[in-house]
């Protein structure tokens, strides 16, 4: 790639496309579009951005994230998670762009007990996992110059996620009931961005070969593993300043304690291995990155 990029951030009002935006300034020209300003579940409003923005680099942090919701919207989940995925794959191959896609550890069943890599087969016990997954294999079936990074768990200081959750209900309870079987990697929007301008990096100047040496799928997680119940603990521990010294006390509770439209996998670790060697590529542990997002909030 020669002069100055172009890059189109799909979905830059959510938790991760706001990082994205502060990640790649100064790296070209970067374009920002939210379900304001287009529908994607529409193919073609998908079509005519891409096509209209023309650019160099499509980042897409878009997705149909109610999980519970998508039990009783699976038309418009799928619609979201995987033809318009398809649809943004076929686009960037017709013009040899470079597709970023964020992808869930909800592929998987929870089955195993050790990180999941990118070899197992995955089988997503709800309408959201199966409608990502369906996007991943869309993309890969399209082929090119794409990066498909699987994550688990996304929070950041924007957006509606687990930690603004915790937060407003510590200021509301002095208990909290969290779910504590179900164990993942909490991973913040801030790291994701911060690794994906890492990897675009090496792939626009060229350090990484051809094609097919690079493209394809990874997992891209916070280091470590907890359960929702340890993540909660953690937060609350960490915002004596923002809940004005009230620590309401999280214990935790059988996921059929809490029972939802939608199962969850109970052990949806990643194993990042395949990242590291790629890519040179580690990102922070959870713990330190929940550091930085509550500093950030502060």
């Amino acid at each position: 790639m020669s002069g100055p990029l172009r890059f189109l951030i799909v979905g830059n009002a959510g938790q991760v496309g706001v990082e994205l935006q502060r990640s790649f300034q100064g790296c070209g020209e970067v374009i920002g579009v939210d379900r304001e300003s287009f529908d994607l579940a529409q193919a073609d409003q998908v079509r005519a951005l891409v096509r209209r923005v023309a650019p160099d680099v499509i980042l897409n942090a878009a997705a149909y994230t109610a999980v519970d919701r998508a039990e009783t919207e699976p038309e418009l989940a799928w619609a979201i998670n995987a033809d318009a995925a398809r649809i943004l794959a076929e686009e960037a191959f017709s013009r040899n762009a470079l597709l970023v896609h964020y992808s869930t550890d909800y592929v998987f069943n929870g089955a195993k007990l050790t990180p999941w890599t990118e070899e197992d087969v995955p089988a997503p016990l709800n309408a959201y996992g199966a409608g990502k997954l369906a996007g991943e294999q869309a993309i890969t079936q399209v082929g090119g110059k794409y990066l498909i990074f699987r994550t688990s768990w996304v929070y950041g200081p924007h957006g509606s996620n687990f930690l603004l959750t915790m937060l407003r209900l510590a200021r509301q309870r002095d208990t909290l009931s969290i779910v504590g079987d179900q164990i993942g990697s909490p991973t913040t929007s801030i790291e994701l961005a911060r690794a994906t301008r890492a990897v675009v990096d090496q792939v626009i100047f060229g350090s990484l070969g051809a094609t097919s040496e690079w493209a394809g799928l990874y997992h891209m997680t916070c280091s470590g593993a907890t359960s929702w119940c340890g993540f909660a603990q953690a937060i609350v521990a960490r915002s004596g300043k923002l809940l004005d010294g009230k620590l309401p006390v999280v214990t935790p509770i059988a996921t059929e304690d809490y029972p939802t439209p939608a199962k969850r996998p109970r052990y949806s670790v990643l194993s990042n291995a395949k990242l590291e060697t790629r890519f040179g590529l580690r990102l922070a542990p959870w713990e330190s990155a929940l550091d930085e997002v509550i500093a950030a909030l502060s």
